[in-house]
């Protein structure tokens, strides 16, 4: 940590805590805690991360339900740990989109920006059904304002994808990589003329960003 201070603006301090413990095994109880506890003084003005699977994607897995992710993020808290930021990773394989609405819902009570980590669909669908559930799970994830962040899980490597690539190995796109493209034009504004009214007043419906007003 010392060598990325301030470089790095996120850090997923101790992956999958709701899965594992390999640490506290090894290290004792509070080794988390003081993982999330020295990246706190290491480097103070980064936004520290819990990461878990599970949390979005089922109800089915007892270890990652909402209720165990606030525990546990409570826990951090009460050890002195400042924690910034929700990651939920989103390896989806059929999205429910009402599920995920109420658990992004639910999260969002924490009043702490939510960021999917490491979205993709199971590659045991085919390459339109993925690209189909992935618009799904986009637009569904997009559209809740408490969702800071989007990162796809989508490494490409020579042998092939991991779960879901956006390209092949020539770059040529793949129908998940249309499905992005095509919703990173749809969710820009545009630029807009007009006249302001006897008031002064010019209103346009534009998405959350940095405008140039001319």
């Amino acid at each position: 940590m010392n060598q990325y201070k301030n470089e790095f603006i996120h850090w997923d301090v101790d992956n999958e805590m709701l899965h594992w413990d390999f640490y506290e095994q090894k290290l004792g109880p509070n080794a988390s805690l003081e993982f999330f506890r020295i990246a706190q003084e290491l480097d103070p003005l980064a936004t520290l991360f819990m990461n878990d699977y599970n949390v979005l994607e089922t109800c089915d897995d007892v270890n990652s339900t909402v209720d165990a992710y606030v525990l546990r993020l409570q826990e951090l808290e009460q050890g002195g740990v400042v924690m910034d930021g929700i990651g939920l990773e989103g390896h989806f394989t059929i999205p429910n989109p009402p599920l995920v609405r109420g658990i992004l819902d639910k999260l969002a009570t924490l009043d702490l920006p939510i960021w999917l980590t490491e979205l993709d669909i199971s590659k045991n669908l085919d390459q339109e059904t993925q690209a189909k559930y992935l618009e799904v799970v986009l637009r569904e994830v997009y559209s809740h304002p408490s969702v800071n962040g989007i990162m796809l899980w989508t490494a490409l490597h020579p042998y092939g994808c991991y779960q879901m690539c956006l390209t092949d190995n020539n770059f040529n796109n793949l129908p998940a990589g249309d499905v992005v493209d095509s919703l990173l034009k749809e969710w820009q504004t545009a630029a807009v003329e007009g006249e302001t009214d006897d008031h002064g007043a010019f209103t346009f419906n534009g998405f959350l960003g940095e405008y140039m007003v001319t």
